[in-house]
């Protein structure tokens, strides 16, 4: 008699049924189509850890932004100023600065302004 499955079938089946714990209707309870929705929700999900670092970094673009037209600069003039004082602080950190240390991110705007004069 051939088997059909057993024991790893079920484990198989309860794994994908198990994360399709709080989906609605057939989607929870019926193997083939709880598989379908496990998946493309997975998917989603996937993707939506890459997008979300997409828009921290665009978020961190219009603080620092907003924050340097406050000094009288754009966003690309005082970036660049950076670059040119060779100072190397990533984005993220520049945000966090103009949000939480208005007197370190105006210091950082005069050394900004500083290496564009020369």
């Amino acid at each position: 008699m051939r088997v059909r499955g057993g024991v790893k079938h079920g484990r198989r089946r309860r794994k994908v049924l198990d994360l399709a714990k709080g989906f609605q209707g057939k989607r929870r309870s019926c193997y083939r189509i709880a598989k379908q929705s496990v998946f493309k929700a997975l998917k989603h999900q996937y993707v939506s850890r890459k997008l979300e670092k997409r828009y921290m970094r665009g978020l961190w673009m219009v603080r620092i932004g907003a924050a340097t037209r406050a000094h009288g600069l754009s966003y690309s003039r005082f970036m660049g100023g950076l670059r040119k004082a060779g100072v190397v602080l990533n984005r993220k950190m520049l945000a966090h600065l103009a949000l939480h240390d208005p007197e370190a991110f105006a210091q950082m705007v005069a050394v900004s302004k500083g290496a564009r004069r020369q």
